[in-house]
């Protein structure tokens, strides 16, 4: 093959092609129409003087060949090195420059360092710069940092996959709240009360356990669960009205101490950590940089 004859847009969409194993996928992910990257499929087809890519037996999707396979990792790492080569060599003004910004996130860490982070955009953005939060889904997030569709990603610790780069953020405890004027009153908790009162929690998928309930498993109770719900802020605020409670990230809970009494758990739980994590590709990128520093900024100011 003539690399010579290989341009930049066809060897980026023979890498998408090897990703998603779907023209229809990987067109839509390229902003492409199918036509056009069916065109591209086929001189790609030609340049390798091989297939590349074959339909599926199951009639979904297609396969790739062994050439194709060879290929793809070392065609993953020469892209991924291009893309931080071009970046490293760029300045980053967020008065002139035009980037969107990605970030992964869920509504809790939002609340805490994003809120922050938004508003300094807010406040420094030009024409041309804006930012997206998307909930974080931790089966594709890799993927996601890898191709660039996702620049930041914000949320626990020990979910972050361990090729990312990363850095804490801050750290925060758990306790309950219920609303001012709760029939149970103001005493502080046993474990007892703390186990017959009606619990609400956050699950995204609809689920009714926790790692709160697989301590409390240790202690040998378990606690009465009602109703899950799934954002952190939602709890927070179902509460205000309703004679539920909640066990939340304590830094949470206190943008609700007007209308939400806190109590310290009665029992032992670990703290956790909130960190932030960028792909390596990315590390040097003067734009991607100047977003970390805005999110240890928001944090150093907790």
């Amino acid at each position: 093959m003539d690399i010579r004859r290989a341009d930049l847009p066809l060897l980026i969409a023979l890498d998408a092609l090897l990703e998603d194993l779907n023209v229809t996928r990987a067109a839509k992910r390229l902003n492409l129409s199918q036509s056009t990257l069916s065109g591209q499929l086929a001189r790609l087809r030609e340049l390798f003087d091989d297939p590349l890519l074959l339909p599926a037996d199951n009639g979904r999707g297609m396969v790739a060949t062994d050439v194709a396979l060879n290929l793809q990792p070392r065609l993953r790492r020469a892209l991924l090195e291009l893309h931080g080569a071009v970046a490293a060599n760029r300045t980053f003004d967020p008065a002139t420059s035009e980037r969107t910004f990605v970030v992964a996130i869920n509504d809790n860490a939002f609340s805490i360092v994003g809120m922050p982070v938004a508003q300094a955009i807010l406040g420094e953005h030009g024409p041309g710069l804006r930012a997206s939060y998307v909930s974080p889904d931790m089966g594709v997030l890799k993927g996601r940092m890898e191709r660039g569709e996702i620049d930041l990603y914000v949320g626990a610790a020990r979910t972050l996959p361990e090729s990312l780069r990363q850095r804490p953020l801050i750290t925060d405890i758990f306790r309950m709240a219920q609303r001012k004027g709760h029939p149970r009153g103001t005493a502080p908790l046993d474990l007892e009360t703390y186990c017959r009162l009606d619990h609400v929690m956050v699950s995204p998928e609809g689920g009714f356990r926790g790692p709160i309930d697989d301590r409390l498993a240790e202690l040998g109770v378990s606690r009465r669960m009602v109703l899950a719900v799934p954002g952190y802020n939602q709890v927070a605020l179902l509460l205000s009205g309703a004679d539920g409670v909640a066990t939340l990230p304590s830094r949470l809970l206190e943008r609700y101490a007007d209308r939400l009494d806190i109590f310290d758990l009665p029992f032992d739980f670990p703290p956790f950590s909130l960190s932030m994590a960028w792909h390596p590709r990315a590390h040097d990128d003067p734009a991607n940089r100047w977003l970390r520093e805005q999110f240890v900024a928001a944090s150093d100011a907790r």
